[in-house]
């Protein structure tokens, strides 16, 4: 997934009226503002009553559902293998957001300030705060991908992480 594939995404989805947030290793390339290593795939959230907005968009543009994890997540594949990892995300009224977790009961939560804005390629982009990056960083065994993200954070922002 290239920051060219992220822009077009992000305008198709714009054009749309979808709201999405990126995040993962994008998400964290849009807060320090420069790609920092190559992406497998794009994580996005969205609002969960934007999904079918999100879906169509998607596959109007040639992705295919791969993978039904709803409600905590789906998979969007294009032909050429790109990937997008979506999360639908269940808003408050004060802004902040839930989206399921595979623990019942245990939902993933984001803080109405975890919304912020980075930039790919020199272009505003929505995404998900260096908190809230670290905070889903936690609790499972990292890669070296993960490690790599972390240390970008930290040495960007002089955030704490766990690894």
């Amino acid at each position: 997934m290239t920051a060219d594939d992220v822009v077009f995404v992000l305008a198709l989805l714009r054009q749309a009226k979808a709201d999405v947030w990126i995040g993962g290793g994008w998400g964290i390339d849009a807060l320090i503002g420069e790609q920092t290593r190559e992406h497998r795939d794009l994580d996005l959230m969205h609002r969960q009553d934007h999904e079918v907005v999100v879906s169509a968009a998607l596959h109007a543009a040639g992705f295919v559902e791969t993978l039904n994890r709803r409600p905590v997540r789906f998979v969007v594949t294009a032909p050429d293998g790109r990937e997008i990892d979506l999360h639908p995300l269940v808003f408050a009224d004060d802004g902040s957001a839930l989206q399921a977790s595979p623990e019942p009961g245990r939902p993933f939560t984001y803080p109405s300030s975890c919304f912020e804005t980075g930039t790919v390629r020199g272009m505003p982009v929505p995404c998900l705060s260096a908190e809230q990056q670290v905070s889903f960083h936690q609790g499972y065994e990292p890669s070296d991908r993960d490690r790599q993200d972390m240390a970008q954070l930290r040495r960007a922002f002089g955030i704490a992480t766990h690894f």
